[in-house]
């Protein structure tokens, strides 16, 4: 019997229609289209201003579901990578299913800021490995409008909404998930953090006044980081695989700025046509960027292509996945 391995079989995104442009935010705080295209890339972000992280998540995966033509009674296990739940709890996995009737489920929301899709689907991936399932999605979806201050200049120009989401199923042809590298770096997180809400700092009038429930961000101190770890682990991953720059068929970044966008691909030898960015169009939504991205690009995308998943996150973590695609379009 071949070695099991766990594919990507089908992939799905959803985004909100209501579009917060650069201009729109000129009106908002002081900046500027330039200033924002300059420094990171992103032209306008979409914006859920109704509803909440389950219901774009249901909207990914119903659409999935129906794109495949399989019943919400066959999948098996639901891992949700979100920073923006609908609660504390129970679980947004947990709501989701509820919504969409896939009662044969369980489920469980996994918390790694801009990471939460890698870390997800690394951990989903075991489950399918071991033979113990042949249907688990994997959603990363955020909605970082509900913990974006909107007069705070140097965050609210980042994030936008949206959710993605993929189907795994087992595989014997050595296709899908190859390997990963993952980091976390808990010193980081004074750098990139929501302060308020956890226990450490229970919910308070205080919490609320000094706007503790929003994005905390030191660009500079994140960048500097994000520069270096994304670039490395994506390198590192090649190395690691034996793999040169012609043999990686697609990057696909975090979508968190367009330089390091860009300094993740020159280290990897890569040509911008390898690369997927869609920053412009939805800005830094955090979990759901990768996802966002293979459904974007899920045309182009050919079976037994060499694609590497690359992201860093807040707290800090970051990490890299290489993936062998399992099918064409």
């Amino acid at each position: 019997m071949n070695k099991i391995t766990a594919a990507i079989t089908g992939v799905q995104g959803y985004l909100p229609e209501d579009v917060l442009s650069n201009e729109d935010l000129t009106k908002m705080v002081d900046t500027s289209d330039e200033w924002i295209t300059t420094r990171t890339g992103i032209k306008e972000r979409r914006i859920m201003k109704n509803g909440a992280s389950s219901d774009m998540a249901a909207q990914a995966v119903m659409k999935l579901l129906q794109k495949k033509n399989i019943d919400p009674l066959e999948i098996e296990l639901v891992i949700l990578a979100s920073v923006t739940p609908d609660y504390l709890f129970p679980s947004t996995a947990n709501v989701l299913c509820d919504k969409l009737g896939m009662t044969n489920a369980w489920g469980f929301d996994l918390s790694a800021a801009c990471s939460g899709f890698l870390f997800a689907l690394t951990t989903a991936t075991q489950f399918i490995e071991n033979g113990r399932y042949k249907k688990v999605l994997v959603v990363g979806v955020d909605k970082m409008s509900s913990i974006v201050d909107y007069t705070d200049r140097t965050t609210c120009v980042i994030f936008g909404d949206g959710a993605g989401v993929v189907l795994l199923e087992p595989n014997e042809e050595g296709l899908g998930i190859q390997d990963h590298i993952l980091r976390t770096d808990g010193s980081g997180r004074e750098f990139l953090i929501q302060p308020g809400g956890g226990s450490a700092n229970p919910s308070t009038f205080e919490t609320v006044e000094k706007k503790m429930h929003f994005v905390k961000q030191e660009g500079l101190q994140v960048f500097k980081f994000a520069v270096t770890k994304m670039a490395d682990v994506s390198a590192e991953i090649m190395e690691k695989n034996n793999l040169s720059s012609d043999d990686v068929a697609w990057l696909v970044p975090h979508q968190a700025n367009l330089r390091i966008i860009d300094a993740t691909a020159s280290r990897m030898g890569l040509s911008t046509d390898k690369v997927m960015i869609n920053i412009q169009k939805y800005g830094n939504t955090t979990a759901a960027t990768l996802p966002l991205c293979l459904w974007d690009y899920e045309s182009q995308l050919k079976k037994g292509d060499n694609i590497i998943l690359s992201a860093f996150g807040g707290g800090f973590t970051w990490g890299a996945i290489l993936i062998k695609w399992a099918y064409n379009s």
